[in-house]
């Protein structure tokens, strides 16, 4: 497999083409369970055979603290060792992985509320968290305990002699580190799943209700006749949230920006430099992946500096963003709006901007019932191929995922390596037609490479090309042969 760095917004590899990335979120999140000594997917050959069939070439291999260090300075070799089959699976089927140390709620705190830390790393004063009773993030809102919990964590409180729970955070990682540094399949290291503020995330909660209730009551840009209509009657319910458009939510949001900004810099900041400064220790190889605070996912800007340890910038870095709708993972996310998503993603486009990095959406999507949420889906894809960011689908619960109609629209073409600068390229779904754009200033000795859904009906360029299709003849990889200068290729369907 090809070694993967970064320039500038783009992810190369070493025969210097640009790369875009086509991938699954795998989670294995649950907290403490009879069995961890493997994961809990059955991530196997025919599951990988389908993967790489469908055009993924990526997985977002989602695992928790307490899954690797279930007791304090004792790994869970057995369970590193299941991560490891995956990955080598992964390798011989050219499909990278990067590792995601997950949270939601900073820890289970051995209720199966949550997931995230071991128990001995979450030092909540004694605090434990309610059942949830509407959405599994509540203790996000108004849980004292995952607040108690988050500010010992950046505090980096004292665990023992052997230091505070940073300290131990970034032990695990460098050991993570140094486990997977040789392996050809690894992507990066995303070392923290939606880093959340403590009690300022709690703080943060009670702006965004007040500011929902004074721009709902006040705001002119609020027509509160159809508002009130659209509650009131039945039949119009449906289309209550349109009344929050990608500008009134980021009205609404404003009023988090100083808190959000307080985080980034001065907690989450130090926080992923010591932890990648620790990865570093292990291993040049692989992506370090900075995230975005839960809140950014609502489009509040995002403040973090690039990564920076020992006075100098770490080198291969991306951005990791997540956004999503209102009513994901329910019924109504059919009625999802392309705008309002749209609004989060342009500020997440700005942070990219200023940190002069490439992306990976690390989480998007959603679910809900038929197939009506799956025009917002294409939008998206348009969205990110648009922007050239690579991304990951939240997420892969098993092989019935990889047979579902979603599958129509994930397995898309996209050019997964190319030669030279990428212009642009675009799917015409109307037309069934793919183009692809790019400057190439010297000749190579690899090729670009299109993923293809299904066999073309025609190709339309003036380089030399060639179709390799899979076993079982389905899709395949265009690749293709080109000189210096502007090229451009238009596949028909």
């Amino acid at each position: 497999m090809n070694k993967i760095t970064t320039f500038k917004k783009s992810f190369v590899d070493e025969h210097g083409r640009e790369r875009i990335f086509n991938g699954i979120n795998i989670p294995d999140k649950g907290g403490r369970r009879e069995d961890m000594s493997s994961f809990v997917h059955n991530v196997d050959g025919a599951f990988l055979d389908r993967a790489k069939e469908l055009g993924f070439n990526l997985i977002r291999l989602c695992v928790t603290w307490e899954l690797i260090e279930p007791e304090k300075g004792k790994f869970n070799e057995a369970y590193l060792d299941s991560m490891q089959a995956i990955l080598d699976r992964c390798a011989a089927r050219d499909i990278y992985v990067f590792i995601d140390m997950h949270q939601d709620i900073y820890s289970s705190f051995g209720m199966g509320v949550g997931d995230g830390a071991p128990g001995w790393a979450t030092l909540a004063g004694g605090l434990k968290p309610s059942k949830p009773k509407f959405v599994w993030a509540e203790g996000y809102f108004w849980g004292k305990a995952v607040h108690k919990a988050f500010d010992n964590f950046w505090a980096n409180a004292k665990i023992d002699e052997g230091g505070g729970v940073l300290d131990y955070f970034a032990r695990m990682w460098k050991h993570v580190a140094a486990r997977f540094k040789d392996h050809p399949a690894l992507f990066g290291f995303d070392i923290l799943n939606e880093p959340f503020p403590g009690t300022d995330g709690g703080k943060i909660f009670r702006k965004l209700i007040y500011s929902v209730v004074r721009v709902t009551l006040f705001d002119k840009s609020i027509k509160r006749t159809k508002l009130l209509g659209d509650v009131i009657y039945k039949d119009r319910r449906v289309y209550f949230l349109d009344n929050y458009t990608g500008e009134v939510l980021r009205k609404v949001s404003s009023a988090a920006d100083k808190l959000v900004y307080k985080f980034d810099t001065q907690k989450y900041s130090p926080f992923i430099n010591k932890a990648s400064k620790a990865i570093r220790e292990a291993t040049d190889e692989g992506i370090i992946l900075m995230e975005n605070s839960y809140y950014s996912n609502l489009g509040i800007p995002y403040s973090a500096p690039a990564v920076n340890y020992d006075g100098k910038r770490e080198e291969k870095l991306a951005f990791g963003p997540h956004a999503y709708d209102f009513g994901v993972d329910t019924p109504l996310y059919k009625y999802a709006s392309n705008e309002r998503v749209g609004s989060i993603f342009a500020e997440h486009k700005r942070s990219q901007d200023r940190l002069n990095v490439p992306v990976i959406v690390g989480e998007w999507g959603g679910g809900g019932e038929g197939t009506g949420w799956f025009p917002h889906v294409m939008f998206l894809l348009d969205l990110f191929d648009k922007n050239k960011w690579s991304q990951t689908y939240w997420a892969c619960s098993g092989m019935e995922f990889l047979h579902s109609e979603l599958m129509g629209v994930l397995s898309r073409p996209y050019p997964r390596a190319v030669t030279g600068r990428i212009l642009r390229y675009t799917l015409d779904r109307e037309n069934k037609a793919f183009t692809l754009v790019y400057e190439q200033d010297r000749e190579f000795e690899a090729e670009t490479v299109i993923y293809l859904p299904s066999a073309p009906l025609s190709v339309e360029t003036e380089g030399e090309y060639r179709i390799e299709y899979g076993p079982e003849g389905g899709s395949g990889l265009l690749m293709l042969k080109t000189g210096a200068g502007q090229n451009k290729i238009r596949i028909n369907f």
